[in-house]
C-alpha cells in the first residue's frame, strides 16, 4: 500500500491581483502549482489546491473609476479573465477563491477585531512614502534609488489615520521559528534576504488599515477605516478551508491545515515569509510548513510591462503554440533560483527540437513501425533464458533511473529538473532506434523475434515516459498512452520494466503530436498580435479618457543648469573592462567590481544589484567616471562610477562602447 495514501497536502498559489489580465509570467506560478499538485495525486497524496483573487485596494477602486464602472463590476470581469486563463491551461485546482466572498470578508473582520482585543493591533497615525500599486508604506532608507522597493515605481508623501499591527512583539519568534525550521523559506537565498534585509536589523509595526479610499472590507468597529489589503489577503489560505475566528473550524481546515507549501512570486516573498507567519502566530494557529519564492520569466532582460509593450499573455501563445507547449516552456525555462527567459524565438526553438523531433517523432516512429512490420501488434518475443543486450539494459537502466530522479526532484521542488530527466527517457529511446536499426532487422526473417523485442521495449520506455509527463503535460501523456493503447501507468509500478501488456495493437493511425513551425511565420503572428495588444491598449485608454499606456520610447527630464565646456572637461571617462564582481553583503542593491582602467584596476561599487547578477557583470566593457572622489558604500571603498542608462520603468542598462575598445581609452 502506498505510504503516502490519505496523507494530506495542501498547496496555494499567491491570489492574483485583479488590475488587469495576467502575463504569462503571472500565468507560469498556476502551471508551475498544478504541477506540483499533479504529481503528489500521483504519489499517493491527498490533495488540496486553492488559487483565486486578491480583489480590493485603492489601485483597483482607481482603475475602476477610470473605466467609468463600480469596483464590484471591475473586479468581477478581471476575476473572470483569470480563472478563464487558469482553465484554458488545464490546472486541477479545487478551490477559487476570490476575496470579495462573502465568508471571506466576515472572517477577515473577526481576526481584526480579534487581534485588536487582544493588544495586537492599535490606532495610530502614519507618515511616510507610499506606494499605490503595492500599496505599501515604506521609510526613506527602504525606497531603492528613490523608488518603491517591490515594483520600482514612485512613492509619494502621504499621511493618515490607521491601525498598526505590533511586528515586533514576534519578530524573535519568527527567527526561531525559520533558524529551527531550514526547509520553511525556499530557496535559502530567499531565507537570507529575509533575516538580513527585514528580520535582523529589526521590524517596524505594520500599517493595516486605510481611510483614504472605501474599497476594502470595512473594520467592523470603526467602519471609516478598511482593512489593509495584506492583512484580508493574506488571510484567503485559511479562509478557503473554512477557517472561524470564534472556533468553528470547518472540516477543511482541520484536515488540510497547516499548509505544506505556499508558491508564490519572489517579488512578495516578505509579505508570505514575515507579515503572513506573524499574523498566524497572534492567533495562535501553526505555521505553513514551506514557502517557496520561485523567480520570475523574464521578457528578454527585463520584466514584462505594458510600457514595454513587451507583454505575452497565455491564450495569445496557446493560440500559436498549444496548451502543452506552453505548459512545457515555463516549466522547462524556469531555474530553481534564477529568472527565466521567454520570447517567440525560444518556444519555437523548444517546440522543434524537443517536442516535434525528440517526444513527437519518438512516438511516431515507433508506432509506425510497430503497423509496418507487425500490424500494430506488439510483442515481447525475447526467451526467459535469452541473455539481455548491452543496449537492451541500457535502455532500461536509464528509464529507472529517470523514474527515481523525477522522484527526487519534484520532492526538491525542481520542477525544470524533473521534466529534463523525463525526456532523458526519449533522448535515450531515440539512440536506442538508432543502435538496433529496426528497418535492417525488418529485412532478415530470422531476426524478426528480435525486432519485436526492439519495438515492445520502445513502447514500454515510452509509456513509462508518457505517464511521468502528466503531471507536466497532461493533455499529451493522455494522447501518447492512447495511441499504444494503454492506461496511464501509476508511479508505483514505475520500478518495473517489462509491464506493457503483450500483444497489444497500437493504433493504425499515429498522430502528429507537436508540428515543426516556421519561425518567419510565427514571428509574423506575434507582430499581429502585438499590433492587436496595442490598438486594444489605445481603445481602452480612450474609453476612460486617458492617455494610451504605450508610447513612444521617450523620456523628458528636468532641465539641469547649464555648464561651461570647462566645467565637463573636468571628468574624466574612460572604458573600464570588469575582471570581477560580487554582490556587497550589507546591501541590498549595491554590487562590487573589480575594473581594469589602463594599467589599473578600481574598485567600483554601484546600485545595480537588481538588474545585473554578478556573473553578468564579468567581462562586460563599460563607460567609467574615473576620477570622482572616492567614497565608501556600505562600508565598502568605491574608486568610480559606472554609467547606465534608466528607463521610464526604473530598469537600468550599462552604458557600453559600440564597438570593442581597448580598456583605459578615453570616451570624449
Amino acid at each position: 500500500m502506498c505510504k503516502n495514501c490519505s496523507k494530506p497536502y495542501y498547496i496555494t498559489t499567491a491570489i492574483a491581483y485583479t488590475s488587469g489580465k495576467p502575463h504569462i509570467g503571472n500565468t507560469y506560478e498556476i502551471v508551475l502549482a498544478d504541477s506540483i499538485a499533479r504529481f503528489k495525486r500521483e504519489q499517493g497524496y491527498d490533495v488540496r489546491f486553492q488559487t483565486g483573487t486578491d480583489e480590493h485596494g485603492q489601485k483597483i477602486e482607481l482603475k475602476a473609476e477610470a473605466a467609468g464602472v463600480t469596483p464590484k463590476n471591475f473586479v468581477d470581469k478581471v476575476a473572470g479573465d483569470i480563472q478563464t486563463i487558469w482553465d484554458l491551461m488545464n490546472t486541477s485546482y479545487d478551490k477559487f477563491i476570490r476575496t470579495t466572498d462573502g465568508d471571506h470578508e466576515l472572517q477577515v473582520q473577526k481576526i481584526f477585531k480579534k487581534l485588536y482585543d487582544q493588544g495586537d493591533i492599535y490606532k495610530g497615525y502614519y507618515e511616510g512614502l507610499y506606494c499605490t500599486p503595492c500599496e505599501s508604506f515604506f521609510t526613506e532608507s527602504q525606497l531603492v534609488d528613490g523608488k518603491c522597493p517591490d515594483c520600482g515605481g514612485p512613492v509619494v508623501s502621504a499621511k493618515e489615520e490607521a491601525y498598526f499591527f505590533r511586528m515586533s512583539k514576534y519578530a524573535q519568534k519568527l527567527i526561531d521559528h525559520i533558524n529551527e525550521h531550514p526547509e520553511f523559506i525556499q530557496p535559502v537565498s530567499r531565507k537570507n534576504e529575509m533575516m538580513n534585509n527585514f528580520l535582523l536589523p529589526g521590524l517596524q509595526d505594520l500599517c493595516v488599515s486605510r481611510t483614504s479610499f472605501t474599497w476594502g472590507i470595512p473594520v467592523s468597529f470603526d467602519p471609516k477605516h478598511v482593512t489593509y489589503v495584506w492583512l484580508d489577503a493574506l488571510t484567503n489560505y485559511i479562509t478557503g478551508l473554512g477557517y472561524d475566528c470564534d472556533g468553528n473550524n470547518g472540516e477543511l481546515f482541520q484536515k488540510y491545515w497547516p499548509a505544506d507549501l505556499h508558491l508564490i512570486g519572489k517579488d512578495i516573498i516578505r509579505f508570505h515569509t514575515i507579515y503572513w507567519p506573524i499574523f498566524l502566530m497572534a492567533l495562535d494557529i501553526p505555521l505553513p510548513k514551506q514557502v517557496f519564492g520561485h523567480p520570475w520569466l523574464l521578457q528578454g532582460e527585463g520584466k514584462m510591462s505594458k510600457s514595454k509593450g513587451n507583454v505575452l499573455y497565455a491564450d495569445d501563445l496557446v493560440r500559436v503554440f498549444g496548451v502543452d507547449a506552453v505548459r512545457y516552456f515555463v516549466l522547462h525555462e524556469m531555474p530553481f533560483d534564477n529568472d527565466g527567459v521567454i520570447s517567440w524565438e525560444l518556444m519555437v526553438e523548444r517546440m522543434n527540437s524537443d517536442l516535434a523531433n525528440i517526444l513527437g517523432n519518438l512516438v511516431n516512429r515507433t508506432i509506425s513501425m510497430s503497423n509496418k512490420y507487425f500490424g500494430g501488434i506488439v510483442e515481447n518475443k525475447k526467451c526467459a533464458d535469452e541473455t539481455e543486450e548491452t543496449i537492451d539494459q541500457d535502455l532500461k537502466n536509464t528509464v529507472l533511473a529517470a523514474v527515481e530522479k523525477v522522484q527526487e526532484k519534484m520532492d526538491q521542488l525542481r520542477v525544470a529538473d524533473a521534466i529534463t530527466a523525463i525526456f532523458e527517457i526519449f533522448r535515450r529511446s531515440n539512440k536506442y532506434i538508432d543502435e538496433t536499426m529496426p528497418w535492417s532487422l525488418a529485412k532478415d526473417e530470422a531476426k524478426k523475434d528480435r525486432l519485436a523485442t526492439v519495438l515492445y521495449h520502445l513502447a514500454e520506455a515510452i509509456t513509462i515516459g508518457a505517464s511521468l509527463l502528466e503531471s507536466f503535460m497532461p493533455d499529451t501523456s493522455r494522447r501518447i498512452l492512447a495511441q499504444l493503447n494503454v492506461q496511464k501507468r501509476a508511479l508505483a509500478d514505475m520500478s518495473h520494466f517489462g509491464l506493457y501488456p503483450s500483444e497489444i495493437q497500437v493504433t493504425d493511425k499515429p498522430e502528429i503530436l507537436f508540428a515543426r513551425l516556421d519561425l518567419k511565420e510565427v514571428l509574423g503572428k506575434a507582430e499581429e498580435i502585438q499590433q492587436a495588444q496595442a490598438a486594444g491598449r489605445k481603445e481602452e485608454a480612450s474609453a476612460s479618457g486617458g492617455e494610451p499606456e504605450i508610447q513612444e520610447a521617450v523620456i523628458d527630464l528636468e532641465a539641469k543648469p547649464e555648464i561651461t565646456y570647462e566645467d565637463f572637461a573636468k571628468l574624466q571617462f574612460q572604458v573600464g573592462e570588469i575582471l570581477a564582481c560580487e554582490a556587497v553583503k550589507k546591501s541590498k542593491k549595491l554590487l562590487c567590481s573589480q575594473v581594469k582602467v589602463g594599467s589599473q584596476v578600481r574598485q567600483i561599487v554601484s546600485g545595480i544589484k537588481a538588474h545585473y547578477t554578478p556573473e553578468e557583470m564579468v567581462g562586460k566593457k563599460v563607460m567609467v567616471v574615473t576620477n570622482l572622489k572616492p567614497a565608501m558604500l556600505a562600508g565598502v571603498r568605491s574608486e568610480g562610477m559606472l554609467l547606465c542608462a534608466e528607463d521610464g520603468d526604473g530598469n537600468l542598462a550599462l552604458m557600453k562602447p559600440e564597438k570593442d575598445m581597448p580598456a583605459g581609452a578615453e570616451i570624449c
